[in-house]
């Protein structure tokens, strides 16, 4: 597990542990930062162990405290693209060239990256007029840059490492109830999504069960974007 100091990395653990009986280390890392991704990436390298999967799953969304991220187009800080682009897109693609040499030995080696469906559709405004959240313009560029870089590494460490994405929609994490209803109301399936609903796809793209698939973005969206 990796995770930004302070992260409840001994819950986490424990219920790996409880479930699933395997053994399971944590890292502390801020991945907005280059030389803690270092340290976690030569912590990795020095642990001798096979790594046949990394998953980045980690970012900055649309919900984040930032200065000058959920503002209004015209205060919206190249500061925080800075930081946006640092987490959302460098840190995957560092980590990915970091353990890449790791991965290249392993038996099934996979790379797992999770963009968004604003990697590819614009927002809808309406869902937030009169909401304190918003959609920011970094948010959605780093996500479609994640994308891409999935498909370029994908012809790039193929045969030895494939590459996928899944691509999700809205996540229920306790928004403004007037946001949840507007969302609802545009989602074919009739509710937003919930961590479980990823399981399988993740499940799938992690294993030999997509021994032949790489260079895909599978989107999970409730029907989202098929309107």
């Amino acid at each position: 597990l990796l995770d930004r100091p302070g992260s409840s990395f001994r819950e986490v653990e424990e219920h790996l542990k409880k479930t699933w009986d395997v053994e399971c280390d944590s890292i502390s890392c801020d991945l907005e930062n280059e030389e803690a991704r270092n340290s976690a990436i030569q912590y990795v390298l020095d642990d001798g162990k096979p790594l046949n999967c990394l998953v980045n799953n980690a970012a900055f969304v649309g919900t984040s405290d930032l200065q000058g991220w959920s503002t209004a187009f015209e205060k919206q800080s190249l500061e925080t693209w800075r930081r946006a682009l640092e987490v959302n897109l460098i840190a995957p693609f560092h980590l990915a060239q970091g353990l890449a040499p790791c991965l290249r030995g392993a038996v099934g080696a996979n790379i797992l990256n999770i963009t968004s469906i604003y990697a590819e559709q614009a927002p809808d405004w309406r869902l937030y007029e009169g909401m304190s959240m918003d959609n920011p313009a970094a948010y959605g560029a780093s996500k479609a840059g994640l994308a891409q870089m999935t498909r370029w590494l994908a012809t790039n460490l193929a045969p030895s490492v494939r590459v996928n994405a899944i691509s999700p929609g809205g996540i229920l994490r306790g928004q403004d109830s007037v946001f949840i209803d507007r969302y609802i109301q545009r989602t074919p399936l009739g509710r937003m999504a919930n961590e479980v609903d990823f399981k399988g796809s993740v499940a799938y793209l992690v294993t030999d069960m997509s021994a032949y698939s790489t260079g895909q973005v599978i989107t999970l969206d409730g029907g989202w974007t098929i309107w």
